[in-house]
């Protein structure tokens, strides 16, 4: 009888010979919801003038419906986009920077969005700052006070990662939140890993501005994110893409939506296969499995930290991580051993390399069990003497 482990490695599409702990950077699809995906494209095909032109309004707002509330967010508030990234240069590109003014955030952001907001604040004349976040961390308090005392006068805007990417470490977003507001300080956050590894209320956060992806852990086909904008702050925004959805003005519209929504002739499979996603984590009893990932994290850390003799970065806490850890390693040539792990260990798995440090960020989700979690252990054990850097005195 097969094991409840294998059977759902046997749900996903993923290559048998390749050890996959690298969720986090694309996610993978089960069969039911890239079957679903695929049914999509395929009625689309059969008659594209009925699918786009009379059906895609209705179809988009009950895939809208079935995200919001699995994010507890009203469906007028959201609005699908194909990346967080997408979602939030809609946010950067929209906000009314005025030369000297400032965007407060952290060391620990996704590259691609440190470039955003260079690129709109070098336009603007306004300062990007990048508070450093010491590690290990100890403490929230210790985190939430090392990047608010970046805040001053000028600082218009808090761009934070809910989970960020380099470290995988789950920030305090909440309380930051809560003080940029009373501050009067747009936040907005950057949610790229945290839909269906962190539990999520939009609402009930209160951030101005949150974009994420449905497509890592939600485990939704490639392609298929959203934004949210509070209702209050939705009238800031301009679309990246000005389509027919500009000038509309319908009683009861949501001009989020209107803005944003329809872009010209693509392909809206992956966000009317998100509801798909949705139901495959109820089926199988989400909450559960991302408590049995959590627990093979927890197992990955203490086996690393016992093979490198180097301390763990957050304490052994659920509000630190959830289902990805960023582990450091010693000094080491992170391409090097990142092509070596999947070229002669088939394990594939990122080496970051951040700040001068090398870490190792290991993904887990269902398909993947404790052998996985071995494996990567044993091949860094193999590749960790060939691969150092010298210490230099």
């Amino acid at each position: 009888m097969a094991s409840a482990e294998s059977v759902f490695r046997d749900l996903f599409l993923l290559r048998s010979d390749v050890v996959f702990l690298n969720h986090g950077s694309f996610g993978a699809c089960p069969r039911p919801v890239f079957e679903a995906y695929q049914r999509w494209q395929l009625e689309l095909e059969r008659q594209p003038v009925a699918f786009l032109g009379r059906r895609l309004e209705g179809l988009m707002a009950e895939a809208r419906a079935a995200l919001g509330a699995f994010l507890g967010a009203a469906p007028d508030d959201l609005v699908y986009v194909s990346n967080a990234t997408t979602g939030l240069n809609i946010v950067a590109r929209s906000l009314p920077l005025a030369p000297g003014d400032e965007v407060l955030s952290t060391d620990q952001e996704y590259g691609a969005l440190d470039r955003t907001w260079r690129f709109i604040c070098g336009k603007r004349g306004a300062r990007y700052v990048r508070q450093p976040v010491e590690l290990p961390i100890v403490s929230a308090e210790q985190v939430v006070e090392a990047i608010w005392s970046g805040a001053t006068a000028r600082t218009r805007v808090l761009f934070v990662s809910q989970v960020t990417s380099p470290t995988a470490i789950t920030l305090p977003v909440a309380e930051l939140v809560r003080r940029a507001r009373e501050a009067g300080i747009i936040t907005v956050v950057d949610g790229a890993h945290a839909p269906g590894q962190v539990p999520l209320d939009l609402e009930g956060l209160g951030a101005d501005f949150y974009s994420g992806n449905c497509h890592k852990w939600m485990m939704a086909p490639k392609g298929s994110a959203f934004l949210h904008a509070r209702r209050e702050r939705q009238s800031l925004l301009e679309p990246l893409v000005v389509s027919w959805g500009w000038e509309r003005e319908e009683p009861g519209a949501s001009r989020l939506v209107d803005y944003n929504e329809w872009q010209g002739t693509r392909d809206v499979a992956p966000f009317l296969a998100v509801p798909a996603a949705i139901r495959f984590m109820e089926r199988h009893d989400w909450p559960r499995v991302r408590r049995t990932c959590h627990e093979l994290v927890r197992n990955a850390r203490r086996a690393i930290a016992d093979l490198t003799r180097l301390a763990p970065i957050t304490p052994d806490a659920p509000e630190w991580f959830a289902q990805m850890a960023a582990l450091p390693l010693p000094p080491c040539d992170a391409r090097t051993l990142q092509r070596r792990l999947y070229d002669e260990f088939r394990v594939e798995v990122p080496i970051i390399d951040w700040q001068g440090r090398q870490f190792v960020r290991i993904s887990v989700q269902g398909y993947n069990t404790q052998s996985d979690v071995d494996a990567l252990v044993e091949a860094l054990r193999a590749l960790l003497p060939h691969t150092r850097h010298p210490v230099r005195f």
